[in-house]
């Protein structure tokens, strides 16, 4: 019945589009559902659920997760104070010489902001509220406006040390120990801040290519002069900018961990704006209650997520997906390919979130079995999702952004605003196949090897024991990574 398992994402997946009931509802549906219908055939074994509170409660210990409402205090802080719209409005002054300085400084400003906001949708939205307009106000066309606020909302998903990063990082470490576990290789686990830090060139360029495309195509358009910015709102904006690159940079490197620095945010973000007279007691009631709101939706998807996860392993589907992948353990990196062209497809209807907490559980094992430097793949992965989500017409981010624009442009327009860069993500991407050692900054290169240092027989010999192992005990890889929390 492990085609049982499978059948959950297709019905959970339609349930999504079709309902508009929240995620983590729906998967906690699906797998109720589902679990009943195996135990009344008798082909699910009712006692995994005796698992479950544990692994919530797990879950909701881990350290890693503490972080995440001080994330979310931080979005609901930067959506309810103008914080944003001053830095646009530094930076156009900053990029004063080029005919695109506000869309410059948009991608600049979701560049500082986004690993702050924690997930693409509050990025979006912020971005939305405080810097659309001002693209509006310079005649920046719709299409374009609307491309710049995607990419600038994307950006916090491959520059450290986002949200999305930290999850990630914390799934490749329990994915990369079920791998171990059945290959047995004498390699150290990889980590988060090794994430963290393969992720630092990549996310570099594709913040580099936004910029140098958006002031290849705004080269033609009419200089517009600016007038003065009032020297306390530059002030502001300036040290605002700074210590945000400190916090992340701090973050990214290891001098600090992410809940220190979410904690020091949030803290200098509240101070700021009692200090400036710009939060006042409805207003930071508006915050806690946002941040309490979108800290409640997270968690519920997490429990959803792991209660959806655990049925699915319990009708052996993640043994069935080992038997896919099988086929192409002999060459790794089509292996590799075939699951992140999979994840570009999964993104249309999944934001990050559920990627990391039901994807990336099911098909990074395999894969790590046979492609061993998984900060590598998780690098690759960061720009695989970013790719999805600005995929035309059914991308996250493209669907997010004509729903919160206030003048939303036709498809084909704003397809053709994200083509250029779409095209360089590619490249990117491509570039980062060929070249694993583009994340490899500070890391032994003996702590991972390539996926060419895989030979083919040995890809098939650990296949082979993945798949036996996962059709012996489908719950095992599931109990293994639970072990290492």
């Amino acid at each position: 019945m492990s085609w049982f398992g499978i059948a959950m994402f297709g019905v959970a997946i339609v349930l999504m589009i079709t309902t508009g009931l929240p995620v983590y509802a729906v998967l906690l549906g699906v797998a109720a559902l589902f679990a009943t219908i195996g135990v009344a055939a008798g082909t699910f074994d009712i006692a995994l659920l005796g698992a479950l509170p544990s692994r919530v409660v797990g879950l909701l210990e881990h350290d890693l997760l503490q972080a995440l409402p001080l994330y979310a205090f931080i979005g609901a802080l930067l959506n309810r104070l103008p914080l944003a719209g001053l830095m646009h409005a530094s930076g156009e002054r900053l990029f004063a010489r080029s005919p695109a300085a506000a869309q410059l400084s948009a991608l600049g400003v979701g560049a500082l902001l986004a690993p702050m906001n924690g997930s693409v949708g509050a990025s979006l939205h912020m971005l939305a509220r405080r810097v659309a307009p001002a693209l509006a106000a310079r005649h920046v066309a719709p299409a374009e406006a609307a491309a710049t606020v995607c990419v600038a909302s994307t950006l916090g998903i491959v520059i450290p040390p986002s949200l999305v990063l930290l999850l990630l990082g914390d799934a490749m470490m329990s994915a990369h120990t079920e791998a171990v576990n059945v290959t047995h290789a004498a390699v150290r686990i990889v980590n988060t801040q090794d994430v963290l830090q393969a992720a630092i060139v990549p996310g570099l360029a594709v913040f580099a290519s936004a910029l140098a495309i958006t002031a290849w195509r705004g080269r033609h358009r009419p200089h517009e002069a600016l007038l003065p910015l009032p020297r306390g709102d530059a002030t502001q904006a300036v040290i605002a900018a700074i210590v945000i690159v400190l916090l992340l940079g701090a973050v990214a490197v290891g001098r600090l961990y992410a809940v220190e620095a979410a904690a020091t945010g949030g803290l200098l973000l509240l101070g700021w704006g009692v200090v400036s007279r710009r939060l006042d007691r409805a207003l930071l009631g508006a915050v806690i209650g946002d941040a309490m709101t979108l800290t409640g939706l997270l968690m519920a998807l997490l429990i959803g997520a792991t209660s959806f996860s655990l049925v699915v392993r319990g009708f052996g589907a993640d043994a069935l997906v080992a038997s896919g992948l099988h086929a192409l353990a002999a060459q790794p990196r089509v292996m590799l390919g075939a699951v992140l062209a999979g994840m570009v497809a999964c993104s249309f209807v999944l934001d990050a979130f559920e990627m990391i907490f039901l994807v990336i559980p099911l098909v990074m094992p395999p894969v790590l079995t046979v492609v061993p430097d998984a900060a590598w793949v998780a690098a690759l992965t960061l720009l695989v999702l970013q790719l999805g989500f600005l995929l035309p017409p059914l991308g996250y981010a493209i669907v997010m952004s004509r729903a919160a624009m206030r003048e939303a442009p036709p498809v084909a327009a704003l397809a053709r605003a994200l083509a250029p860069q779409l095209i360089a993500q590619a490249l990117l991407i491509a570039a980062l196949l060929a070249w694993p050692g583009l994340t490899r900054l500070d890391r032994e290169s003996s702590d991972a090897a390539p996926a060419a240092a895989v030979s083919d027989e040995q890809a098939e010999r650990l296949m082979d024991e993945a798949f036996r192992r996962n059709s012996e005990n489908p719950d095992a890889t599931a109990s293994a990574a639970s072990d290492t929390r």
